[in-house]
C-alpha cells in the first residue's frame, strides 16, 4: 500500500471509496474474532449483565474513535508522528506499545482462524491457525488477491451481520432485561469492560481507520466534516452489530445451555450459534470467523509495520518484508504457546485495552494544547472534555483490571 499523502482529493467517487474503505476496515477489526469470542465467553458467565460492558465499549469507542479519526486528518500525520511532535519521544513508545499490542492481537487473529476452521471442518486449531497464517502471508504477497480480499470484507461483513440477526431472533433473548442492565447492571467487573473495550477499540485498532484515510489522502480541514460522518457511521454500525451478537449469544445461554469455556479446544461462540441453528449454523458460523480472522490478521499486520516509519524512512519494499516478517512472528508464537485459543482471544483484548488510554492520552493532549501540529484549527472542546472524561475512565479500569487480565491465561 502507498505512503499517506497529504493532498486533499476533491470530493467525488474516489473520495467515497476511500471512506467506505476506512469505515469497513474499522468496523472488521472492531467485530472480529476476538471480540465474538469474548462476547460468547462473557455472556456465558455474567449473563444479561455483560449487557452494561457492551453499552460501556460503544461509548469509549464514539469518543476514542471520533477523536481519533479527526485529529489525524487535522495533523496530516500518522499517529507515532504526531506524538512525537507533541512529546518528543512519545511517538517511540506509542509505536512499541501499538507494534507488540498489535502482536498479541495478531497472534490471538491466528487463533481465531484455528477456531473457525475448528468449526467447519474439525481441524485442531493450531494447524487451522498455522495454515491460515501461511494463507494470510500469500494473500499479501499477491496485490490482485489482496484487491479481492479488500473487497470481499464488505460481503463477509453483510453475510456475518445476516447470520447473527437469524441467531438472535432464533434464540428469543431476554430484551428487556438486557436493556435494564445495561444501565443498572448487578454487575460491573472492570477486567471484562476493559477486555471487551481492548478488543473492539483497543491497540491497532484504534489507528486503523484513520491511518487508511492518510493513506487515501483524505486529511486537511476541509474534508473534517466528511471525516467526522465516516467515523460516525463506522461507529454506529459496529455498535449495532456488538449489541445484535451479544443477544443472540444471551438468548441461547438464557435457554439453559451451557457453553464449554475450559477445554482446550473450546469455542463457545460455535457452540452458541450451533445451539441456535444447529450443525449448519455451527459450520456456517466457522467460515464466517476464519474469513473475519483472516482479513484481520492482514490488517493487523498492515497497521502495525505503519507504526514502524517513526524510526525512519521505509521504502514498500522494505513495508513488505516487515509486513510478511511480522505475520510469521505471530504465527511462531501462536504455535508455540500451549494457552487454548479462546482464553488467548480473551487476553489479547485486555492487553490492549491497558494499551488505549496512553495513545488517547496524547492525542487529547494535541487537541487540548497543540492546535500548531493541526494547522492552527482549534479543536472542538466538548469532544475533547468527553475525551479527557475516556482517558481518566480508561486509565482506572486498566488499574483496576491487570491482574485480572493476566489471569485470562491460566484459565
Amino acid at each position: 500500500m502507498a505512503e499517506p499523502t497529504t493532498t486533499s482529493p476533491t470530493a467525488n467517487a474516489g473520495a467515497r471509496g476511500g471512506f467506505l474503505a476506512a469505515i469497513f476496515l474499522m468496523a472488521t477489526s472492531a467485530v472480529g474474532p476476538g471480540f465474538i469470542t469474548q462476547t460468547a465467553t462473557f455472556t456465558a458467565t455474567l449473563g444479561s449483565a455483560f449487557a452494561f460492558a457492551i453499552l460501556a465499549s460503544i461509548v469509549i469507542d464514539f469518543v476514542v474513535q471520533l477523536n481519533i479519526w479527526r485529529i489525524t486528518a487535522l495533523t496530516r500525520s500518522n499517529a507515532s508522528a504526531t506524538a512525537n511532535a507533541a512529546i518528543p519521544g512519545a511517538g517511540y513508545l506509542l509505536a512499541v506499545l501499538v507494534i507488540v499490542g498489535g502482536l498479541a492481537f495478531n497472534v490471538g487473529n491466528i487463533a481465531g482462524a484455528g477456531l473457525g476452521l475448528n468449526a467447519m471442518f474439525g481441524l485442531d486449531p493450531k494447524i487451522g491457525g498455522a495454515a491460515s497464517g501461511l494463507l494470510a502471508i500469500a494473500i499479501f504477497l499477491s496485490r490482485r488477491a489482496g484487491l479481492l480480499l479488500d473487497r470481499a470484507i464488505i460481503g463477509l461483513g453483510l453475510l456475518m451481520i445476516g447470520m447473527v440477526v437469524i441467531v438472535a431472533l432464533s434464540s428469543n433473548p431476554p430484551v428487556g432485561e438486557a436493556l435494564r442492565q445495561s444501565v443498572l447492571p448487578d454487575v460491573i467487573d472492570f477486567p471484562t469492560i476493559t477486555t471487551i473495550v481492548g478488543g473492539t477499540v483497543g491497540g491497532y485498532i484504534t489507528y486503523s481507520g484513520a491511518h487508511r484515510l492518510l493513506d487515501k489522502g483524505l486529511v486537511g480541514e476541509e474534508n473534517l466534516a466528511a471525516v467526522t460522518r465516516a467515523s460516525l457511521s463506522g461507529i454506529v454500525v459496529t455498535g449495532i452489530m456488538r449489541f445484535v451478537l451479544f443477544l443472540a449469544i444471551l438468548g441461547v445461554v438464557a435457554s439453559g445451555v451451557t457453553l464449554d469455556l475450559s477445554s482446550q479446544v473450546a469455542n463457545p461462540a460455535a457452540q452458541a450459534f450451533a445451539a441456535a441453528l444447529g450443525d449448519w449454523g455451527m459450520r456456517i458460523f466457522g467460515v464466517v470467523l476464519w474469513a473475519a480472522a483472516l482479513t484481520s490478521v492482514i490488517g493487523a499486520a498492515y497497521t502495525s509495520v505503519s507504526f514502524l516509519s517513526v524510526f525512519g524512512a521505509m521504502t514498500d519494499r522494505h513495508r513488505s518484508i516487515a509486513t510478511v516478517g511480522f505475520i510469521l512472528l505471530s504465527l511462531l508464537v501462536y504455535v508455540s504457546l500451549g494457552t487454548a485459543p479462546a482464553a488467548l482471544l480473551i487476553f489479547v483484548g485486555g492487553f490492549n485495552g491497558l494499551i488505549l488510554p496512553i495513545g488517547l492520552t496524547i492525542f487529547t493532549y494535541v487537541g487540548f494544547a497543540r492546535p500548531d501540529l493541526m494547522g492552527g484549527h482549534r479543536y472542538n472542546r466538548p469532544l475533547l472534555v468527553a475525551a479527557a472524561i475516556i482517558c481518566a475512565l480508561t486509565w482506572y479500569m486498566g488499574a483496576n483490571s491487570i491482574g485480572g487480565i493476566f489471569a485470562f491465561l491460566q484459565r
